[in-house]
């Protein structure tokens, strides 16, 4: 058996003091090096005897331990041993700079041992001052006089008595609650707290390889009613993201702005975040040419952070409709709402083909075709329109009733240049669908990007 012990440690008069994980996080964190990991006392145990190699030996487990710290900022400290406690006692010793004695375990002082704290003033008084000298006290007298528990730390010291420790594992699902260190009055007083949380998010989405899509933060109201009105125990709110991500500065954005927005109906005295949805995480794609690793936010993460800042139905994205007619093939809808890509092969097949299909279509389209003007016989749009590409008969709409206007789309359509306005999508209108005496009227019906 070899154990190693970690403690983490702040300093609380640093102006930036780092935001460190919740103790299950830092559990889970642990779990990557070894399926052998509990919380013993104040420090996190990893029993690494049968893992280690894998690592490269103790040393280059220790190094690999501090490098990847999950609490940047905050000062990780760590200790060997044979058994968890003298692991432990170690640590302990390397925490208040004293020397660790060469005879171990029976030299270790006798503050180091968790069992014996309860006893330290007797044991000092019978002259017992370390791991050793109470170990050579009469076994049956010492566990009636102190208790079982005194023994029984001994032995495991000594390697005569098994361990049994309560393993960590890592939940399917994350869920962390923790207490406020003092009443929010406020929704963007949570965030320091909501901090603490995204940490352990961030290290059990690694742990899991999934990315967050929807995540909720709820806090516990701390008053059942407030001004003779009845509160509810709880207040959330939710994000969601359009794709999967393990980005805690961006969903911290998202919170922020979130909450900024919000209105705490009572003090808050609990905060709670939990997964509603998660992905698989294919991870990040990288470039060696500097030209492709643009800095700055992704577009669906700009879109994101400005849907929750200026409301979902105030950013919107074109949508593709079922249907013939230009003026009704796309709708506007709420660019968070729309619907997932289709993962599957015959899904991305029918997308790519609709796409080939319509790949004359404009990106924006007019909800009602622009009647354009005349220049004799060229229609004229910011200048004379100049037609590129064309024409393309559209026949559609005969199967509508009143509610469409009763009368068939008979258009011959073209890609046209306008000298200001760049290129757009027009068509003429064929007399023959308006029962009209030969008038040849044009309109605009889209712009291309």
């Amino acid at each position: 058996m070899h154990w190693i012990a970690l403690r983490w440690s702040l300093d609380a008069d640093a102006p930036d003091a780092p935001v460190l994980p919740t103790p299950e996080a830092l559990g889970w964190w642990a779990l990557r090096y070894t399926p052998h990991a509990a919380w013993q006392d104040e420090a996190l145990m990893l029993e690494v005897s049968a893992c280690e190699r894998l690592w490269g030996g103790r040393t280059s487990l220790m190094r690999q331990l501090a490098h990847e710290n999950p609490a940047p900022g905050a000062v990780l400290r760590g200790a060997q041993g044979a058994t968890s406690l003298i692991a432990l006692a170690r640590l302990r010793l390397f925490e208040r700079n004293e020397n660790r004695p060469k005879d171990i375990p029976a030299g270790l002082p006798l503050d180091t041992l968790t069992a014996a704290h309860p006893h330290l003033d007797l044991l000092a008084r019978l002259g017992c001052r370390t791991w050793g000298e109470v170990a050579a006290l009469p076994r049956g007298g010492l566990t009636r006089r102190f208790g079982a528990q005194l023994r029984k730390a001994l032995d495991i010291a000594w390697g005569l008595c098994p361990e049994s420790h309560d393993w960590l594992t890592l939940p399917d699902v994350f869920e962390q609650k923790l207490e406020l260190p003092a009443l929010a009055e406020t929704a963007p007083e949570l965030m320091w707290s909501a901090n603490r949380l995204l940490a352990a998010l961030q290290i059990w989405l690694r742990a899991r390889q999934r990315g967050a899509r929807a995540l909720e933060l709820q806090w516990t109201l701390d008053l059942k009613r407030f001004n003779g009105v009845n509160l509810p125990p709880h207040q959330q709110v939710t994000v969601r993201t359009a794709e999967p991500t393990q980005d805690m500065a961006h969903l911290r954005r998202l919170l922020s702005e979130k909450l900024a927005l919000t209105t705490l109906a009572a003090p808050a005295s609990w905060l709670a975040l939990r997964t509603l949805e998660t992905d698989p995480w294919a991870g990040a794609s990288t470039s060696f040419l500097p030209e492709d690793n643009r800095k700055g936010d992704k577009l669906h993460e700009m879109v994101e952070r400005l849907s929750v800042r200026l409301g979902p139905h105030q950013v919107v994205v074109p949508a593709a409709q079922a249907d013939h007619r230009p003026e009704r093939k796309q709708a506007w809808s709420p660019a968070l709402q729309q619907d997932k890509a289709p993962t599957d092969k015959a899904g991305k097949q029918a997308k790519a083909a609709a796409l080939q299909a319509d790949a004359i279509y404009p990106p924006w389209l007019l909800p009602e075709p622009l009647l354009l003007e005349m220049d004799g016989e060229s229609p004229c749009y910011r200048g004379p329109l100049r037609k590129l590409v064309g024409p393309q008969r559209i026949e559609a709409g005969w199967w509508g009733g009143k509610e469409d206007g009763g009368q068939p789309a008979m258009r011959d359509y073209y890609v046209a240049e306008s000298p200001e306005a760049g290129l757009v999508w027009i068509f003429r209108e064929r007399p023959s669908a308006r029962f009209s005496p030969g008038e040849v009227r044009w309109y605009l019906q889209g712009f291309y990007a």
